[in-house]
């Protein structure tokens, strides 16, 4: 893989969905429809995946693709994979709560080795360089990046006081509950991948997800957080999460800082 020409191209397409689904965002209505696991979606979602999918496939014809809208996709076996959410988050989306994100990754042996967050309600865009660190770059976002910042986990979390992320839309008892068993400062809710990325900058330390999701709705944040030296863990036995699991189904997982001393269940 040429990390340059991906880290550029991911770059590019996540901005360009990201202005596509503000358009809609900032309309006076749009319409909402249910999936077939009565989950929402919208035209922003299907407009972005168009544009981010048309755009993979012309620059990298030969890495398999898979995409949250293209159910037909979900039967890649490939070792190497892109994999796309183009609008993570529909429920903040449909709210207009702002805390929806675009999301691109690469997958290789089933580790996310590079990959693109973009929130364009707020103005944040995360990504991978080339050499696998993770960066933010400062808008205004052109066609060339801007100025950026290497970004990191916070190095010394205080484990009696810890910063903790949990969804805003999937929140519930069991997840309150592990978050109990820590010693706690303070907690912030944020909803689709930025919670990865919270971690990533050092603004939170854990971010525990007990709950379902698709490895579309976490490899982008995953790999930002592990450029930026954090970690993404199975909850049942705290080994790597890993990537091209059957059906792309996750299973729970816990995303820290490595000074984070983690619970066992």
């Amino acid at each position: 893989m040429e990390f340059d020409r991906l880290s550029a191209e991911m770059r590019r397409l996540a901005l360009a969905a990201g202005a596509k689904i503000m358009d809609i965002y900032d309309a006076e209505d749009f319409e909402v429809r249910s999936k077939s696991d009565a989950s929402p979606v919208t035209e922003a979602d299907e407009a972005a995946d168009a544009l981010i999918s048309a755009g993979l496939r012309a620059a990298f014809p030969d890495i398999a693709l898979v995409t949250e809208e293209q159910a037909a996709t979900h039967e890649v076996t490939a070792t190497s994979f892109l994999i796309v959410d183009p609008l993570d988050g529909t429920k903040e989306f449909v709210q207009r709560r702002g805390d929806f994100t675009v999301n691109i990754a690469y997958v290789e042996n089933g580790v996310p080795l590079r990959g693109v967050v973009y929130a364009p309600a707020k103005g944040r865009l995360f990504y991978t360089t080339a050499d696998g660190r993770s960066i933010e770059e400062m808008g205004p976002f052109g066609e060339t990046p801007g100025e950026t910042h290497p970004i990191g986990v916070n190095p010394m979390p205080d484990n009696r006081g810890l910063m903790v992320v949990a969804s805003k839309s999937h929140r519930d008892a069991a997840t309150d509950d592990y978050i109990a068993r820590y010693g706690v400062r303070d907690m912030t809710s944020a909803g689709s991948s930025l919670k990865f990325c919270l971690v990533a900058t050092g603004e939170a330390d854990l971010y525990p997800r007990l709950g379902r999701t698709m490895e579309w709705d976490t490899a982008a944040g995953d790999a930002v957080l592990r450029g930026a030296g954090g970690e993404v863990v199975r909850f049942d036995d705290h080994t790597p999460l890993t990537y091209g699991k059957p059906a792309f189904e996750n299973p729970f997982f816990i995303a820290f800082a490595p000074g984070v001393l983690l619970v066992k269940d």
